[in-house]
């Protein structure tokens, strides 16, 4: 391995389907967590031990390294580490040595896979892992000295062949397969060889017919097809890999839920929006500050929920004679609060949407299991509209889903309800997600659980109670 591969290596920042897009081959949508249902996280603070994971793969020389620094490079207020697969190599055998020409180091089995599952999965759980350092000289391990990689944000795996075993990929987060034409691959081969492991021209390209090719055909290029994201040109495709960088910040950004269920949506942190949850969630704050601190946050989350609304192109004739191309709002629209704490969120409602219809349902609930539909006042044509569910805390989850089954009960469609709320606790998104994953959760934070009565932790107490000025 050269110095500049192994300080590339090194490297770690310390710090706080099918459509084709500017060169950018969008496969599919990354996949959140390649988790098992019961190993969901409990809390945040689980959740933000999770580092994003990233596969490179490609041709040799395809120009995987080149990806994998700009990359670094721009995500340089994340701490990033790179794993390589070449450092998992198995040591050539004395025999093997002897007759290392005839050795097929493109092939599955000249890795050794199991080690490399065993370094991810470790870096995956919060822990520090020794990379082994492969000699290409001697084609062995070294056995008094290896690489220490500590914990990260992002780790990107790049191999030739880190696709092709599926538990690897399942551990992956984005996958990225750098697609260069084949000619170009051979020629960069060439010169890396020759200048940087002092080969001869001849003994290359006698390699790249009898193995590395054939090993292309055979297990890289059809290890393409499970890629997320497909780069043509490699590095020279900076508006790729800057949407890429683009979309590794937002997860990287997002609630580990939010990379769960794509359904939920967390309003963007700021220090205003981190300032009011402050204020509100203390138990010495007046109510009448309560309240307007409340109706501020209440109005941001109605905001960015109607951001998820469908719209039409508009164009505009402004007062200096020009065409503006805007937007036009969604007209068949209505709000439904889950009463009593839901109809605190009704007044930002009519704030956002002139003249807008507001139904209600009462839902009594007598501990977690005993639930009871009292009441219900809805628009006559609901179902031929997008509906904002309005409750400000998400707790259970239960009292909300029995809302919900009566939307769509009026039949209203599961992809055209909005349900909106200050706080949510992990186990009312993972109960309302789970049953209606076309439902949209908009919420500006997410707590960390639920106690052992069901109240939200650390969550802000009765809301209804606060708002209206009924606690005692």
């Amino acid at each position: 391995m050269s110095d500049e591969t192994k300080s590339r290596v090194d490297y770690a920042m310390e710090a706080a389907s099918g459509p084709h897009f500017s060169g950018l081959h969008l496969r599919s949508s990354p996949p959140p967590l390649h988790s098992s249902s019961s190993s969901l996280p409990n809390s945040s603070s689980d959740a933000a031990k999770q580092p994003f994971i990233i596969g490179v793969s490609g041709g040799t020389a395809s120009g995987k390294t080149t990806v994998c620094d700009m990359i670094i490079q721009q995500l340089h207020d994340h701490r990033v580490v790179l794993v390589n697969q070449d450092s998992f190599y198995r040591g050539l055998t004395p025999e093997e040595s002897k007759i290392v020409h005839e050795y097929n180091f493109d092939h599955p089995d000249a890795f050794d896979t199991e080690e490399l599952l065993e370094c991810v999965e470790k870096l995956k759980l919060g822990q520090s892992v020794h990379v082994p350092i492969y000699d290409f000289v001697t084609h062995r391990k070294s056995t008094d000295s290896f690489r220490q990689v500590n914990v990260s944000d992002v780790i990107i795996l790049e191999g030739i062949l880190v696709f092709h075993d599926q538990r690897v990929r399942n551990l992956m987060n984005m996958k990225i397969f750098v697609d260069t034409d084949a000619d170009v691959r051979l020629a960069r081969r060439i010169r890396r060889d020759t200048v940087e492991r002092g080969r001869d021209i001849n003994s290359v390209l006698e390699q790249y017919a009898k193995f590395v090719k054939p090993a292309f055909d055979d297990f890289i290029l059809p290890s393409k097809k499970f890629a997320d994201v497909i780069i043509p040109r490699g590095g020279d495709n900076h508006v790729a890999i800057d949407l890429i960088v683009q979309h590794i910040r937002t997860k990287l950004g997002q609630h580990e839920l939010c990379k769960i269920y794509p359904n939920v949506y967390v309003i963007q942190s700021t220090f205003q929006i981190r300032g009011m949850h402050t204020l509100i969630r203390d138990q010495e704050i007046s109510t009448n500050d309560f309240v307007f601190y409340s109706d501020r946050l209440i109005r941001l989350v109605v905001e960015h929920g109607l951001g998820h609304l469908p719209f039409t192109e508009k164009q505009v004739v402004t007062p200096t004679g020009s065409v503006y191309s805007g937007v036009d709002f969604c007209k068949k629209l209505c709000g439904v609060s889950i009463v009593r704490s839901g109809e605190s969120m009704e007044n930002a409602m009519r704030a956002c949407c002139k003249g807008i219809k507001i139904g209600k349902i009462l839902i009594h609930r007598d501990g977690d299991n005993g639930k009871q539909l009292i009441y219900e006042k809805l628009p006559k044509d609901i179902s031929e509209r997008h509906v904002l569910l309005l409750d400000p805390v998400l707790a259970t989850g239960n009292s909300a889903n029995q809302a919900i089954e009566l939307l769509i009960q009026k039949g209203v469609p599961e992809s055209h309800i909005i349900f909106l709320n200050l706080i949510s606790a992990p186990e009312g998104i993972h109960c309302v997600s789970k049953r209606f994953p076309a439902l949209k959760i908009v919420t500006s934070e997410i707590d960390v659980a639920l106690n052992e009565e069901f109240r939200v932790i650390p969550g802000m107490g009765e809301f209804g109670d606060r708002y209206f000025g009924t606690d005692d």
